[in-house]
């Protein structure tokens, strides 16, 4: 599956400046967010998404993370692909139709200074402003 540019948000302030450019994209958590926001955090916030969003949470290593965010029945995680339980994770994800990603991709983190002012162009396919 070829992804939308990926854009990290960090609240409902960049969910707002994403969708206000109403250009396809991927949203991303921050790195570890799982941990430190919570599965329920993620999910309320991207219930200002519209539907049909492309959005991933990130669990980096906690597999108990990610299974907690697919009882929520949250479409998209990434987990580290070092952990003793991605097969397991990985084969729960399938089964109801969830993209778990082994790796993140690349993005634009809104966080970055002045990051918002590259947004259209990161969206628009320049690749210049990009981090992991």
């Amino acid at each position: 599956m070829v992804m939308p540019p990926a854009v990290i948000i960090h609240g409902i302030d960049d969910l707002r400046l994403v969708l206000a450019a109403k250009q396809a994209c991927t949203i991303l958590s921050a790195r570890h967010a799982a941990s430190y926001g919570g599965c329920l955090w993620w999910q309320s916030l991207l219930g200002h998404a519209p539907a049909g969003q492309i959005h991933y949470l990130d669990c980096g290593d906690e597999a108990g993370r990610a299974l907690e965010a697919l009882q929520l029945g949250l479409p998209g995680l990434v987990l580290d692909e070092a952990n003793p339980a991605f097969a397991l994770v990985a084969e729960l994800a399938a089964r109801q139709g969830a993209d778990l990603c082994r790796e993140r991709p690349r993005v634009l983190d809104l966080a970055t200074p002045n990051a918002a002012w590259h947004l259209n162009a990161w969206l628009a396919g320049d690749i210049g402003k990009a981090s992991r």
